[in-house]
């Protein structure tokens, strides 16, 4: 009988065996520094170093001291705070984080850099716990955080920052930017109810509240404004007699100045002009 039923057995295994999902694969950091975090499969996929320098950011230099001070600091295995940059948009808050991250890099070997999208932040508690334990440390970024989806997402990112009763990783730095500075979603489902609705307001505001260092990026005003074209004209050698008046004729186009509009104009003068930019 044992017999007769061993071949369905084995049969039986096989088909399950198939059915599994696959091994997650294995953790290589060693060919790059950026990298993409892909929450279905667990894997990370390399990415370019980005190419654009700190010193080439103006008119934010309190933001880069500060915020640098904070990754040096993390990156020598010294306590640092988990990072919200929040401010205006186009003002650098994502660029200051890379920038800054590749300056740092190029001294610690180390140091790797993980980007994951807003729209997967509930799987943040499974990343750190692959992160945790690694010979590395790795700067966790989050662009243009909020939640849209409600306090799910809230509970899953306090959760990734609290770490439970293991605690955080201490080899993960998390930096979000944002637009709004308590991360607070457009708007809330009125259908829920008042009680329902507070309650999940409460859980998104409180997030907030989990990152030690709060970076705030105000409007940027007009000299601001000029002092980055002239300095981004400067780095790519492009002159023009009228730059200050077409510069502001841009930013008024575009109804915002900001270090986004400023480079933005620099790309339309390079074309104007014939000239190629390396970014």
């Amino acid at each position: 009988m044992d017999q007769d039923l061993r071949p369905l057995l084995i049969r039986i295994a096989e088909a399950l065996e198939r059915l599994a999902p696959p091994p997650p694969p294995a953790l290589d950091f060693q060919d790059a520094r950026l990298f993409r975090h892909d929450p279905e499969t667990g894997g990370f996929h390399p990415a370019p170093d980005y190419p654009l320098s700190l010193e080439a950011l103006v008119g934010i230099e309190r933001q880069k001291a500060r915020f640098l001070e904070n990754l040096e600091r993390f990156a020598q295995g010294l306590p640092a705070n988990h990072v919200l940059l929040w401010g205006v948009r186009g003002t650098g808050k994502s660029s200051i984080a890379k920038a800054a991250f590749m300056t740092v890099a190029a001294m610690q070997d180390d140091l790797k850099l993980v980007e994951v999208d807003r729209d997967q932040v509930t799987a943040l508690p499974s990343l750190f716990d692959q992160l945790r334990g690694r010979p590395e440390r790795f700067v966790v970024l989050c662009d243009d955080l909020s939640f849209e989806e409600g306090a799910a997402a809230a509970k899953a990112l306090k959760s990734a920052l609290e770490g439970g009763v293991s605690g955080p990783p201490a080899n993960v730095l998390f930096v979000a930017t944002s637009n709004r500075r308590h991360l607070m979603p457009r708007g809330h489902q009125e259908d829920r109810g008042l009680i329902a609705t507070a309650e999940d307001a409460e859980e998104e505001v409180s997030v907030s509240d989990r990152f030690g260092l709060w970076i705030g990026f105000p409007p940027m005003d007009q000299p601001t404004y000029l002092q980055a074209v002239r300095a981004y004209a400067e780095r790519h050698d492009l002159s023009d007699p009228d730059l200050d008046r077409r510069a502001l004729q841009w930013a008024q186009l575009r109804g915002a100045r900001s270090g986004r509009v400023a480079w933005q104009f620099i790309r339309d003068l390079a074309g104007a002009q014939g000239k190629s930019l390396p970014l």
